[in-house]
C-alpha cells in the first residue's frame, strides 16, 4: 500500500488542527509503528528523521489512517511542542491566517492555557482560574442566559450567549485539568 514516498498529513488528535505535511517511506512507517512516534523521510537531506529528535518536539502517534486510494496517510498525533522548525505551532502559519469557525475551540483552549499564568488583575480568565468556586456559577449563569435568549431573542443573541457558555465551560474544564478533548471523547463513546 505504501509507495516509495507517501505524503503524510499530520493532524493534532485533540484539536483537529493540521500541523504539517511530511513524507514517509516504508522504513519511516515501520519505525513510526514500532516506536509510537513519528518518523519521516527528509526529501532535502535524503534521510530518515525522527520528528523531535533534536528539538524534543516529538509527535506521539494516536492513529494512522489511509485515504480511499491508499496513497496518502493521515497521522493523528499528540504533539509535545511546536510542529514547525520555525517554532510555530503548525507549519501552516502563513497566508490567510484568520481563524475559521472550526478552529475557534482549539484557539480558545490555547488562550485559556496561556492566561493561566497571567495576573488576575489583567485577565478575566486568570481571575476565574484563581477562584474555582466562581467558575461553576458562571457556567450555570451563562447556560441560563442562552436558554432565555433561545426563548425569544434574536439568533445573534443566542449565538453570543452560546459563545459565553463555551468560553466558561472551557475555563471550567481547564480548572479541573481537563480539556475539550475529554468531553469530545465522551461524546464519541456515546455514539457507539
Amino acid at each position: 500500500m505504501i509507495m516509495d514516498l507517501t505524503p503524510c498529513i499530520v493532524q493534532d488528535a485533540r484539536s483537529g488542527e493540521v500541523l504539517t505535511l511530511a513524507y514517509m517511506n516504508d522504513e519511516a512507517l515501520r519505525r513510526t509503528r514500532e516506536s509510537g512516534e513519528m518518523w519521516f523521510w527528509s526529501r532535502s537531506r535524503q534521510e530518515l528523521w525522527h520528528k523531535g529528535e533534536t528539538s524534543g518536539n516529538v509527535m506521539r502517534l494516536q492513529a494512522l489512517r489511509y485515504d480511499c486510494d491508499g496513497d496518502t496517510l493521515l497521522a493523528l498525533v499528540e504533539p509535545a511542542g511546536p510542529a514547525c522548525h520555525t517554532g510555530e505551532r503548525t507549519c501552516f502559519y502563513r497566508g490567510d491566517t484568520d481563524l475559521e469557525p472550526s478552529e475557534a475551540l482549539a484557539a480558545l483552549e490555547r488562550t485559556v492555557t496561556q492566561r493561566r499564568s497571567a495576573d488576575p488583575g489583567d485577565s478575566y480568565t486568570a481571575t476565574l482560574l484563581a477562584e474555582p468556586a466562581r467558575i461553576g456559577a458562571k457556567v450555570e449563569e451563562e447556560a441560563e442566559e442562552v436558554a432565555r435568549a433561545a426563548g425569544g431573542e434574536s439568533d445573534e443573541r443566542v449565538a453570543e450567549e452560546a459563545a459565553d457558555v463555551l468560553y466558561h465551560l472551557t475555563v471550567l474544564l481547564a480548572s479541573r485539568g481537563l480539556s475539550l478533548a475529554d468531553a469530545f471523547r465522551v461524546l464519541n463513546e456515546r455514539r457507539r
